[in-house]
């Protein structure tokens, strides 16, 4: 128990002074995570309002996939990002391989089928309860769309949180396209992997500690802005 107690008091002792290793891995973690949140919710929120929109045939195979694609499995796309990247796959050139840039790719993948089906499903529950308005209005398909998605965006924190859950605590697909290098694309979750491994366990408990921080902080700033918008706009 005492080994324990003292990797814990390590792992805290590292918070306090800011540790530049835990601190240089902290950054880049939020760096790519929130890189990838971002990508994937510029491109999943319009294509899940649109879908949920849109009545054209083979909709509900298309829903079907994508809800599939919520459970990708992360060394299948940090495979299949590995392979597009290297110097014989079709992007080999751009020299991307083994950078904080691949591994916003592989999270951008990952977390861009759940921001797009969730968000699909929060607009057409919303678009059975103001369709017939919106129609009467004049407004529809794209219009509609993009209308009822800002009409929820307080709604669609949850969303891209859900999104971002993924991506912060993705270990197998950054480890296989960033390397895990030292300095370079050592984020959290492969910190804590190797560390533990290593026997390293005041770091990786102090990265965990923070990591679960990080996550119950965005997601009682999530709260609080819903709940506020809530009151505002009733």
């Amino acid at each position: 128990m005492q080994p324990i107690i003292d990797s814990l008091l390590g792992a805290l002792s590292l918070i306090a002074s800011g540790d530049a290793t835990l601190l240089g891995i902290i950054l880049l973690s939020l760096k790519v995570s929130l890189s990838a949140v971002v990508l994937a919710a510029l491109l999943g929120l319009p294509l899940g309002a649109a879908i949920a929109v849109a009545r054209f045939p083979g909709r509900q195979v298309l829903i079907v996939v994508l809800n599939a694609l919520m459970g990708l499995p992360p060394v299948v796309v940090g495979l299949f990002v590995y392979l597009l990247l290297s110097r014989a796959g079709p992007l080999g050139e751009l020299g991307l391989l083994f950078t904080p840039q691949a591994m916003v790719i592989a999270q951008t993948v990952l977390v861009f089928p759940i921001i797009a089906a969730l968000a699909r499903q929060s607009v057409e529950d919303a678009w059975r309860e103001y369709e017939e308005q919106l129609r009467s209005l004049g407004v529809d398909g794209l219009r509609g769309a993009l209308t009822v998605l800002w009409d929820i965006r307080f709604s669609l924190l949850t969303v891209v949180l859900a999104g971002l859950g993924r991506a912060s605590a993705e270990v197998g697909a950054v480890m296989i396209v960033g390397g895990n290098i030292d300095g370079v694309t050592r984020v959290m979750t492969t910190a804590i992997a190797l560390e533990t491994s290593k026997g390293d366990l005041p770091l990786a408990l102090g990265l965990g500690v923070v990591l679960i921080a990080i996550v119950l902080v965005l997601n009682a700033a999530a709260y609080a802005i819903k709940e506020a918008a809530q009151r505002r706009y009733g």
